[in-house]
């Protein structure tokens, strides 16, 4: 992830043996197959090496996913864990984390997820691809505009309390349908529809009329969803449960945003 501003820089140690999941298993190679490049990187996943593709654009190789201990408890590798993650899916979004029967077999007997993350329930957003996490990695709530609702503060507060995270992200994103209806509500081109889907404008709206304050409309939709990830950001951290974890030094709370296009996530 790239930060914005000033956020702080961390700097961890992670394994990088072969991943936790294991190797899966696969079938025997048939000749005469065209295998397409999307098929070369999931065999090379699969047997936990790499994956050498000629064509026009030459040699592409990519990794398995390094390993991580069974258990994170420091907020800044949780942090830098999500980092690697994303830079790569954000250069080869092809590519899958492999599981094995093993490691979800081993998961029934109990989790140990390093962070969760509160994100936008858009399709194109899903938590676990964008940082190319597994099974048992990250515990995810999602909401249409990632609102901090009292189900979804209840969550989180169980993530914490119970399974020890030490990161809780609140992930937007760039376009964020929910975000754009609120601005629209604010400005008036849209009434109330009588539905609970007024509970999700009332809830960013604080973000919209905050980002309709600035003269540049082409930064009224970015302005909102960053404003909105903050007011996320700082709900949880007000929180007395998330608040005695960060004072003890056991959590982090932190924002970002994840670009639609680029694949990227930007640390706020």
């Amino acid at each position: 992830m790239t930060p914005h501003g000033s956020a702080p820089t961390t700097t961890t140690t992670t394994t990088t043996a072969t991943a936790t999941t294991g190797p899966a298993t696969t079938g025997p190679a048939t000749a005469g197959v065209r295998t397409s490049r999307r098929h070369l990187f999931r065999w090379a996943a699969a047997l936990g090496g790499t994956a050498a593709v000629t064509g026009c654009a030459g040699s592409v190789s990519r990794a398995a996913a390094p390993a991580r201990p069974e258990r994170i408890t420091d907020p800044a590798q949780a942090l830098d864990l999500l980092r690697e993650g994303n830079r790569r899916f954000s250069a080869a979004p092809e590519r899958r984390t492999t599981l094995s029967a093993q490691r979800r077999e081993h998961l029934a007997d109990g989790q140990h997820p390093f962070a969760a993350v509160l994100s936008c329930a858009d399709s194109r957003v899903p938590p676990e691809l964008v940082f190319d996490q597994g099974l048992g990695d990250l515990f995810v709530v999602r909401t249409a505009g990632h609102v901090v609702a009292p189900p979804v503060l209840g969550s989180l507060q169980y993530a914490v309390e119970h399974l020890h995270v030490p990161l809780v992200l609140v992930l937007g994103h760039t376009g964020c349908g929910a975000v754009s209806a609120t601005l629209d509500a604010v400005r008036g081109a849209s009434a109330p529809t009588g539905t609970a889907v007024d509970s999700l404008v009332d809830a960013i709206r604080p973000a919209a009329e905050r980002a309709l304050d600035g003269p540049d409309t082409d930064r009224h939709l970015p302005d909102a969803v960053r404003f909105n990830v903050s007011a996320g950001v700082d709900a949880l951290a007000q929180d007395p449960v998330l608040a005695r974890a960060a004072g003890d030094g056991h959590l982090r709370v932190a924002g970002a945003t994840y670009d639609l296009r680029e694949g990227t996530v930007t640390l706020l």
